[in-house]
């Protein structure tokens, strides 16, 4: 594997203002060739798609471009990707048409490890249409999402079930393919926020067993755009169309036009980025992707395990949770202080990382609240074991 950091933090001009960045949470920074692609692109004519000019030729182009480079990241069909303006809006447009096939006593199920994101849109539609939010519960000494009570969880009822491939607050990685087992046992649609995975591990839709799935560039870098990705495109035919034009078809059923061009060319370039993190990987951009991201696993793995032992050894940081597998981010609690007042020191000390007061989402499942509120560290491409370093000595040193 040849995952150069080095190599990789000269793409971030951002990386100059001098800051450690932990803030993975709000996504990743820019890399310079997203940034060029964007800005490329709004120079350029691009007009509306149908015309026999070149500006609309070229609109067309990046619509299809962008749908091939996202079927790349997550293995898919490029007729089964829906594009938009990012991953809650997308997530919102899709259960809104589910929901108008639901009816009084359906049940969704959801999890406590998602974020707000994966769990607004479909709380709302089953109050609007009195169907019934069950919720998979986590370990609040590991922070697992246990499978095995999706067995229960989903009845004949049962609809949707929505859980995320990986944690951006604790890291987890639950085991989603048991738990798509016990929902394809009752035919039940499974809807993975794979927001917070995409960027560290190789995605396979197939493999997986998902109907769909959900990305959000912003996460690894790109511009604010999000997709839906179907295993089955014919799915798509299937779901109430949320279009203005009536006569749309495929996956511009569920998106409302005009797009973003310069976005999805930005869009296209972080993925091409993905495809480069190890500069050893060869052969489709499908096949670079996935020795790209099996390279960025490997290194983040290292990572986290040195940050996570680290911060175990110092009695006064209390690192929540402690799941088998997980992508690079954490939270942590420093006894005697509320979250805020750390991350407000940390920021004093040149280190970027967000506090979580705990009174919502799975700090709140947690009952983090009650002692003040974590904060979260999210890893990026271009964190290096310095970074880590100065993180853990900031810490040692607040007491």
């Amino acid at each position: 594997m040849a995952f150069d950091v080095a190599r990789i933090r000269g793409l971030f001009p951002a990386l100059g203002d001098g800051w450690i960045h932990f803030d993975g949470a709000a996504g990743m920074l820019v890399p310079e060739q997203v940034a060029s692609a964007v800005s490329t692109a709004m120079r350029a004519p691009v007009s509306g798609p149908g015309g026999a000019f070149p500006a609309s030729q070229r609109a067309e182009s990046i619509v299809t471009a962008a749908r091939r480079a996202v079927a790349d990241l997550v293995g898919a069909d490029p007729a089964a990707v829906v594009l938009g303006p990012s991953a809650p809006v997308m997530l919102r447009r899709l259960v809104d048409a589910l929901a108008e096939r639901w009816t009084i006593g359906d049940e969704v199920v959801v999890s406590r490890l998602d974020e707000q994101a994966n769990l607004a849109p479909w709380q709302r539609a089953a109050k609007r249409v009195g169907a019934v939010v069950r919720w998979g519960e986590i370990d609040i000494e590991t922070c697992e999402l246990p499978a095995w009570q999706y067995e229960q969880l989903v009845t004949a009822r049962t609809k949707a079930v929505a859980v995320t491939l990986a944690s951006g607050s604790v890291g987890t990685r639950p085991d989603v393919p048991t738990i798509i087992e016990f929902a394809k046992r009752v035919g039940a649609l499974v809807v993975v926020d794979a927001t917070y995975a995409a960027p560290f591990l190789p995605l396979d839709i197939n493999a997986l067993g998902a109907d769909v799935m959900v990305v959000s560039a912003q996460a690894w870098g790109g511009p604010s755009v999000g997709a839906l990705v179907f295993r089955d495109p014919e799915l798509i035919e299937r779901i109430p169309s949320t279009s203005l034009d009536p006569m749309a078809r495929g996956a511009a059923r569920l998106e409302l036009g005009p797009h973003a061009y310069p976005l999805l060319a930005g869009l296209i370039a972080s993925i091409d980025y993905l495809a480069g993190l190890d500069d050893a990987a060869t052969g489709s951009r499908r096949e670079r992707l996935v020795t790209s991201l099996g390279s960025a696993k490997s290194y983040h793995a290292g990572l986290l395990a040195q940050l996570s032992t680290e911060l175990l050894s110092l009695r006064h940081i209390m690192v929540i949770g402690n799941a088998m597998r997980r992508i690079p981010a954490l939270a942590f609690a420093v006894a005697g202080k509320k979250a805020p007042e750390v991350a407000e020191y940390l920021a004093t000390q040149g280190l970027c990382a967000f506090a979580d007061d705990g009174t919502s989402g799975v700090f709140a499942s947690l009952g983090v609240g009650e002692v003040g509120g974590a904060v979260r560290i999210g890893l990026a491409h271009y964190s290096n074991v310095f970074e880590i370093n100065q993180l853990v000595r900031v810490l040692e040193e607040l007491r």
